[in-house]
């Protein structure tokens, strides 16, 4: 995703306070854009509510943690303050209870990374955003990580059960504490089981990769034959369904099991390899997506790490210039 001429302009006058806010302005679309898209299988979306969490607390919690995302668009420490005011943001302002955390752990690293880029006068690429944004997540401290371990609480966040600072041990702080376990460090110890956290450890090399999907697609360079208002909307459910077939889904892992989780992302590969046998078409897929989709959420199924994923692809695409 190089940028085009258009967009270093808007890049290069975006200094100062304008670079906070048009970070701050792509993090917050991202979201906004990954929980309208449908049929995104298993997940919220504008057609598709659980029991106690609603489409609309994703637009609140999107909205409601835009100064927070502003704030970071211009600093390069303490990940670990900004998701925990994100989280109680978000919480004041809606009862849905966990919408954004993992998401959160992905944007605020990015999105302190690409104020740093712009305020450098660096070029902005998949490549330099990510890098930059692992020399910022090496760098947390061990304050970072209590914030972390603070903000699982108020977000109702669902985790696994683990021998080593296990969130149901009130101690765990504690240890961390006297262990001065880094925010990296955790996520070192948990990148073999989630996906967020192998983000941290890898690079955000999935974030880039769900990113350069999507801008090839808006751009006309891709294969994939979409077409009217739906354009930005089947780009987005189809960048959602390549992620869930290429890794398993770790929060289904987390909820379900191992098993539940490979064969949700074998089903999202067949319909990858169904869409693509049959010249690319959307409207060849529409229908299985759906069953699909509605399938899964019968299941109580929902492949949200894979939509966290999305976001973050979409802000790394929305920052390099991708409009629809």
């Amino acid at each position: 995703m190089k940028t085009k001429q258009g967009t270093k302009e808007k890049l290069s006058k975006a200094s100062g306070e304008n670079t906070a806010s048009y970070v701050a302005r792509c993090a917050q679309l991202a979201m906004l854009l990954e929980v309208s898209a449908h049929p995104k299988p298993g997940n919220i979306d504008r057609d598709h509510d659980y029991e106690d969490t609603t489409f609309e607390h994703f637009l609140a919690s999107s909205v409601a943690v835009y100064p927070i995302l502003e704030e970071a668009a211009g600093i390069e420490h303490g990940i670990g303050r900004s998701v925990h005011k994100a989280v109680l943001e978000s919480t004041a302002w809606q009862k849905g209870g966990n919408t954004h955390f993992g998401a959160f752990l992905l944007l605020f690293p990015l999105a302190m990374a690409a104020g740093k880029l712009i305020r450098n006068c660096k070029e902005l690429t998949p490549e330099t955003l990510t890098e930059e944004a692992l020399n910022i997540v090496k760098e947390t401290d061990v304050e970072d990580a209590v914030q972390i371990y603070m903000s699982f609480g108020p977000a109702g966040v669902k985790v696994r059960k683990v021998d080593e600072f296990d969130l149901s041990d009130a101690k765990a702080i504690e240890d961390i504490e006297k262990n001065c376990t880094t925010l990296f460090q955790l996520m070192e110890i948990s990148s073999s089981y989630d996906l967020i956290a192998k983000e941290w450890t890898s690079g955000f090399t999935r974030c880039a990769e769900c990113a350069r999907i999507l801008t090839k697609e808006m751009e006309g360079k891709g294969t994939f034959i979409h077409s009217g208002n739906s354009r930005i909307n089947h780009v987005i459910v189809y960048a959602f369904l390549k992620m869930l077939a290429a890794d398993m889904d770790t929060f289904i892992e987390t909820k379900f099991d191992r098993h539940t989780a490979k064969e949700v992302s074998a089903k999202a590969g067949r319909i990858i390899y169904k869409l693509e046998d049959s010249g690319n078409n959307m409207g060849n897929i529409l229908p299985e997506i759906r069953n699909f989709d509605e399938d899964l959420l019968e299941r109580n199924i929902n492949p949200g790490s894979t939509a966290d994923i999305t976001i973050g692809g979409l802000f790394i695409s929305l920052l390099g210039g991708m409009r629809f």
